[in-house]
Parts: structure tokens; C-alpha cells; sequence
């Protein structure tokens, strides 16, 4: 499952719903937010929430909200009155600290209910147990850190889901959005700190391989061209590389990955075949640095139109003619190019 996040810290206006449609088109399922505001008029959040919770039902997106004990008796709610929390209308919650484990495990007989991630140890899973906790209804979430240089350690993510999935809990952390980031810092919400600045695909792609079972978008927007690059992955299974310069051959087509994977390049199948490039050798030979698209000449024999892009610098080479280039946002989804992975080319926007 992905996720996105939408906030009530404004008015819901016509563009919030466009993008929550844009993101359930592209793939998305679930929307998060926070009931944390306590600068806002409690009504004024509660008809906020009311909004979004009507087109999320509306839109089939499920909503989780991150709440606390303290913040939801500012909404006039209290946390253990299982009417008054039903009647927000919400999917699941996201737990806050401090809530009672007695209370956690009786409300997850009713619903979805994440954990904080970073913070549970094998007293609070001991605890839960004990209280007769639904642990299907439980899963493990960790934080978001809007700070630069507070976000967690790759390595220690990775133990700590290890540790999670032994307990029965499914796993989810968050990305750092391209577009309109979140207040007061505006620096990005992920949860790793390699990922703050991070192509927010290639970021999704390597959480899940460090074993995070769900992904949300943390900041409240994607770029048009992001979204793009996820419908592609999400709808089509294809990894979208986005062109510095026009290369008009490479555009509308799917490519694909040897399945004998090199290790300094990525190598097109359809390279030889379609033949699509001229292999005269060029008089002017430019070095090949990562992300380089290249057609190896005539110089090259049997190999000649062979299409390749450079996973890491290269020297310029007699053999190989260089067509053009991916942009730097994009350099970090050729980690996630795999052996057979399917590929398609986009002008990027200026």
C-alpha cells in the first residue's frame, strides 16, 4: 500500500480534491493527516476533517489521522469513547505516545490502530499481548522528522523492522515530497534523512527494500511530474527517466533491462533490434558520466545501436556516441533498475 498525506491546517479548497483525485489515479490508496493543530479552532478542524473524510469516502481512499489523547479532547473527543472516535470517520489511527496499552488493545478490537515504530520494545509487545490485543488490526509506523539532520539511520530502520515483522507488526515509514512542503521548515518529512532531498520514487523503492511494508508521501504534495513517474510504476510496472535534452527516438516506447545484469551500465534490449539511432562514429567523443544515454557505433561491430545508460562515470569512448542525458533528480531510480525491469523516457519539464 502507498500512501499520501493531506493537511486541515486551510480551507479544503477545489485543487485539494483535484489532487487527491490525481494521487487515487495514479495508484494511491490511503491518505494521511493530523488532528495535531492546536493554534486552529476545534469546530474549524472537525469541519476540515468532515470535508476530507466525505471525499475520501467518495474517492474510495481510505484516512488515517495522527492523533493523541490531549489533542483529541481539544476536539471535544475522548480517545476511549468508542462512539465519539467512530464519528470522525475515520479508517484508522495513528497512536501518539502516551496512550494507555489497555486502551490501545481494546480500541484495536475496533479498528486499524499504527504504532509508533521507534518507540515500541518488547515490554509495550509483551503489554499488548497481555491485554489481548487484535495484532491484525496493529501495525508499526515510524515518525516523520521535518528537522534536516534529525531523520533516522538507514541501518537502524532496517534492524528495527526485522525486529517488527518477528512480533507480527507490518511496517510503514514516509518520503519526503517534491512540491509545496510542509510548515514551518519546509524542509521535508521523511523518515530517513537520506531520503529528505531524494527523487520521492526512488526513495519508496529503496524503503521497501529495507523492509517497510507501506509507503506515504509525508509533505502535502507531489509534482505533476512526479505523479506521472508513479502512475507509470504503479499502473504499468515501468521506471520513468526523465530527459535533460530532447531524444525524440526514445519517447513513447517501453524499454527494458538485460536480464544479465552489467554492472557499470544499464543495457536496453531493444537497443539492437529497433536500431533507431545512427552509428556513424562522432567526430566529437564526450566522457560518459552517470547518466549518460549512449549508442554504441559502428566502431563497436556486432554491437553497434546497442543503447546503454551509464550507472556510474565512464570515460569517453571512440565506440560510443552519446545521445543525451537523464537529469539529476532522476539518477538515483537507476539503483532500482533490476535485472528485466521495464523503462520509459519523458522530457523533463522546464
Amino acid at each position: 500500500m502507498i500512501g499520501f498525506s493531506m493537511y486541515l491546517g486551510h480551507d479544503l479548497t477545489s485543487q485539494d480534491y483535484n489532487y487527491l483525485l490525481a494521487m487515487r489515479n495514479a495508484g494511491f490508496s490511503t491518505v494521511f493527516t493530523s488532528l495535531h493543530i492546536p493554534e486552529d479552532d476545534s469546530q474549524v478542524v472537525l469541519s476540515r476533517l468532515g470535508e476530507l473524510s466525505k471525499w475520501c469516502h467518495n474517492l474510495d481512499l481510505d484516512l488515517i489521522a495522527d492523533v493523541s489523547k490531549t489533542g483529541l479532547q481539544k476536539l471535544g473527543i475522548a480517545i476511549d469513547d468508542l462512539e465519539q472516535v467512530k464519528s470522525l470517520h475515520l479508517t484508522g489511527l495513528r497512536i501518539d505516545d502516551g496512550v494507555d496499552f489497555r486502551l490501545v488493545a481494546k480500541l484495536s478490537k475496533e479498528m486499524p490502530l499504527m504504532l509508533n515504530a521507534s518507540t515500541l520494545d518488547t515490554n509495550d509487545i509483551t503489554a499488548l499481548r497481555e491485554y489481548g490485543a487484535n495484532f491484525a488490526h496493529l501495525q508499526a509506523w515510524h515518525n516523520y522528522y521535518p528537522r534536516p539532520e534529525t531523520g533516522l539511520d538507514a541501518d537502524l530502520l532496517q534492524r528495527k523492522n526485522r525486529w517488527l515483522h518477528k512480533n507480527n507488526l507490518q511496517t510503514m515509514a514516509f518520503v519526503a515530497g517534491d512540491s509545496n512542503r510542509r510548515g514551518p521548515i519546509k524542509r521535508g518529512l521523511p523518515t530517513l534523512e537520506m531520503h529528505r532531498d531524494e527523487n520521492p520514487l526512488a526513495a519508496l523503492l529503496e524503503l521497501r527494500q529495507f523492509g517497510c511494508d507501506r509507503v506515504f508521501i509525508g509533505d502535502p504534495a507531489l509534482r505533476q511530474e512526479t505523479i506521472a513517474s508513479f502512475t507509470n510504476y504503479v499502473k504499468h510496472g515501468a521506471l520513468t527517466l526523465h530527459l535533460e535534452e530532447p531524444v525524440p527516438a526514445l519517447v513513447g516506447l517501453e524499454w527494458h533491462n538485460r536480464i544479465d545484469v552489467a554492472r557499470d551500465v544499464v543495457r536496453l534490449v531493444e537497443g539492437r533490434t529497433r536500431q533507431l539511432f545512427d552509428t556513424t562514429p562522432l567526430s566529437n567523443i564526450e566522457p560518459r558520466p552517470r547518466g549518460t544515454i549512449t549508442c554504441d557505433n559502428r566502431r563497436y561491430l556486432r554491437y553497434q545501436g546497442e543503447l546503454q545508460i551509464t550507472k556510474r562515470d565512464l570515460p569517453a569512448d571512440e565506440k560510443v556516441n552519446v545521445l543525451g542525458h537523464i537529469i539529476n533528480a532522476d539518477l538515483p531510480i537507476l539503483k532500482q533498475i533490476k535485472s528485466g525491469s521495464k523503462i520509459v523516457f519523458e522530457l523533463a519539464e522546464k
